[in-house]
Parts: structure tokens; sequence; C-alpha cells
């Protein structure tokens, strides 16, 4: 049988500023996405638009610089910009952005590339081609906007 106390601490975690700040960066950010691809007519159905609230990465704002940064804003109001844990969200910080920025976007760029050799290739000889997929990485002002959320949302949860 599980104590109260184990309710108590699942209680105590889910009120906890950092991850009050990190769960609600992800939502706005993925929220705010989705409505920009609405606004701009770039999404065709229902499931786009849910696979966009959920899953889909790359597209204005980053959520996963949103996400870093609220967590770092938080930890470092909670812990001190002089704390452990503060250097090492804000190195995993750099690291996720860098990644978004670079390592993905670069990816994004070779695998199109990639798929339109393909296709056309397969078009004129008529082999198989499967396309590979194009994971989306962001632009840097995608990242910068994301980051500003983030930043916000950490210090709105962390001031209240």
């Amino acid at each position: 049988m599980l104590s109260t106390s184990f309710f108590d601490q699942i209680g105590e975690f889910v009120k906890n500023p950092v991850f009050l700040s990190a769960v609600s960066s992800w939502f706005i950010t993925q929220f705010t996405k989705t409505l920009i691809s609405i606004l701009r007519r770039r999404v065709g159905s229902v499931r786009e638009i849910i696979e966009l609230l959920i899953w889909r990465t790359g597209g204005m704002p980053s959520s996963h610089s949103a996400l870093v940064i609220s967590v770092t804003t938080a930890i470092g109001f909670h812990s001190g910009v002089q704390s452990d844990v503060f250097v090492l969200a804000l190195c995993l910080s750099m690291v996720v952005i860098r990644d978004a920025m670079g390592v993905r976007r670069s990816s994004g760029i070779q695998a199109k590339t990639l798929n339109s050799l393909g296709n056309e290739i397969s078009r004129k000889i008529g082999i198989n081609y499967s396309p590979v997929k194009e994971i989306q990485g962001h632009k840097p002002v995608e990242v910068v906007c994301g980051a500003l959320m983030g930043f916000f949302i950490g210090v709105a949860f962390s001031v209240l």
C-alpha cells in the first residue's frame, strides 16, 4: 500500500515552479506555433493541428528553446544563479539551443535535398525511392522568440 507521504511528494512536485514553468512553456509555445500555422494557412487538417500541438518540431517559436530557458530561469530564481544546478541548466540550454539551430536545421536541409534528388532519379529511371524524414530545425529568430517566451514564463512562475 502506498503511503500518504508519496502522494504528498507528488503533489509538491506538481506544484514546483520549475516543473510548472517547463510544462507551461512547452504547451504555450506549441499552442502559439499551432496558432501561427493556422493563421498562415499552413495546416490542412485536424490531424495536422493535433500533431502540431503535441509533437511537430521546428517553426515559430521554438518550444525546445522555451522549455530549457524557462527551466533555467526558474532554477535561477529558485536555487540562485550561483548554484551548481543553475550552471547545469544553463549548459543544457546552450546545447539544446545549438542543436535546434545547427545540427537539426542542417540535417533537415540535407534530407530535403536528398529527397528531391531521390524523387527526381526515381522519376527519370523508375527506381523506387523511399523519402527520408525531413526534421525541421530552427531559424535564429524562432530560437530567440522561444527563448524570450521561456524566460518570461520562467519569471512568471518564479515570482508568483
